[in-house]
C-alpha cells in the first residue's frame, strides 16, 4: 500500500496528496490521514485519478452525508452530485470569491471537484484561507466583528435572472427559492474540528450584517470582500486532467477563474453536509429571526 503524503503549495492554503488512490475503497486509516491533511491544508488536491462518478460519490460519502443541490444538473450515475458544464452557451456564476451552499442551516463541511474536460488554458480556480483572513484584521475590528451575525440568501446568489436559474426552469428555481428562505450565521466563525476562528461572510450568498443600518452593513461587507482577496491568503490551483480537489468549506472561499470562453470546461462534484456554523463565545442564532 503506497504511503500518503502531502506536498504543501503555500505557507498558508494548500497541499497536493501524494500516494493515494480514489478509486480504491480506501481503508479507515488512509480517510483520517486524508482528513488530517485537509484540516492542516484547508485545501487538498489530488492528480492523475481515474474515478466513476460512483467512486467520486463513495469517497465523498466517508466524509459524511451528502447535499443534493436544489439547481444544477445531477450526474446520473450518482444523483446526490451535480455536473458543472460551463462554455459560451451557458457560462460560468462561480466567478465570484464564495463559500459553497451557506444559505442552509449547515453549510457544507467541504466538497470535492473533479476535473473531466479541460480547456486548453485557463480555468483554474483559486482558495483562500479564512482563517488566515480573520487573523490578518486588527485586534479591534476582530473583537467587534465576533459579535456580529450575517444573512445568507439563496437569492442572492441564484437570482431568477441569472444563468443557473434559466438553465434550471423558473418551476424548479421557485420551488427552491421557496424551500430556502434567508438563514443567519455568525460573522466569525469556530471550526467545529480544530477550534480555529475564521471569517464566515461571502460575497456569493451573504446579503447583510444583522444589527447595523444598510450603509453600515455594505461598508463593513465590502471591505471584507476586499480583504479576503489579498494573495498572501489565497492558492491558485492550475487544473489538469482526471485531477481532484477537496476543499473544507468551513474555513475557506474559492472564485472560478472565468478565463476559458469559448472553450468548454466539465467538472463533476460531491458536496458533503456541514453542521450548523457557531462561535464558541454563543450559542447558534435561531433560524427564524433570519426573517426578522
Amino acid at each position: 500500500m503506497p504511503k500518503i503524503t502531502t506536498r504543501i503549495l503555500t505557507p498558508a492554503i494548500g497541499a497536493v496528496v501524494e500516494g493515494a488512490d480514489l478509486s480504491r475503497n480506501l481503508a479507515d486509516d488512509e480517510i483520517a490521514q486524508i482528513r488530517a491533511a485537509l484540516l492542516a491544508h484547508k485545501v487538498i488536491f489530488f492528480e492523475d485519478q481515474h474515478i466513476t462518478p460512483v467512486h467520486h460519490r463513495d469517497f465523498a460519502a466517508r466524509f459524511g452525508e451528502l447535499h443534493t443541490h436544489p439547481l444544477y444538473p445531477g450526474v446520473p450515475e450518482a444523483p446526490e452530485m451535480f455536473i458543472l458544464d460551463n462554455h459560451a452557451g451557458n457560462p460560468t456564476d462561480n466567478d465570484a470569491w464564495h463559500t459553497d451552499v451557506t444559505f442552509i442551516e449547515t453549510p457544507p463541511l467541504g466538497a470535492i471537484l473533479y476535473a473531466k474536460l479541460l480547456p486548453p488554458e485557463g480555468g483554474d480556480t483559486c482558495f483562500a484561507n479564512m482563517q488566515a483572513a480573520y487573523e490578518g484584521l486588527s485586534k479591534p475590528l476582530q473583537r467587534f466583528l465576533v459579535e456580529l451575525d450575517a444573512v445568507h440568501d439563496f437569492a442572492r446568489g441564484f437570482p431568477s435572472r441569472g444563468q443557473v436559474a434559466k438553465e434550471a426552469g423558473a418551476d424548479k428555481h421557485n420551488k427552491a427559492l421557496e424551500e430556502h428562505p434567508p438563514v443567519i450565521h455568525p460573522v466569525v466563525r469556530t471550526h467545529p474540528e480544530t477550534g480555529a476562528d475564521s471569517l464566515f461572510v461571502n460575497y456569493g450568498f451573504t446579503e447583510r450584517i444583522k444589527g447595523l443600518r444598510r450603509e453600515e452593513s455594505n461598508a463593513l461587507l465590502n471591505m471584507l470582500f476586499v480583504h479576503i482577496q489579498k494573495p498572501e491568503y489565497q492558492v491558485r490551483w492550475k487544473w489538469k486532467p482526471n485531477s481532484i480537489a477537496f476543499w473544507d468549506n468551513r474555513i475557506t472561499q474559492h472564485y472560478a477563474v472565468n478565463d476559458y470562453l469559448p472553450q468548454r470546461r466539465v467538472m463533476n462534484r460531491a458536496t458533503i453536509l456541514g453542521d450548523r456554523p457557531f462561535h464558541r463565545s454563543r450559542k447558534p442564532v435561531s433560524i427564524r429571526q433570519a426573517a426578522e
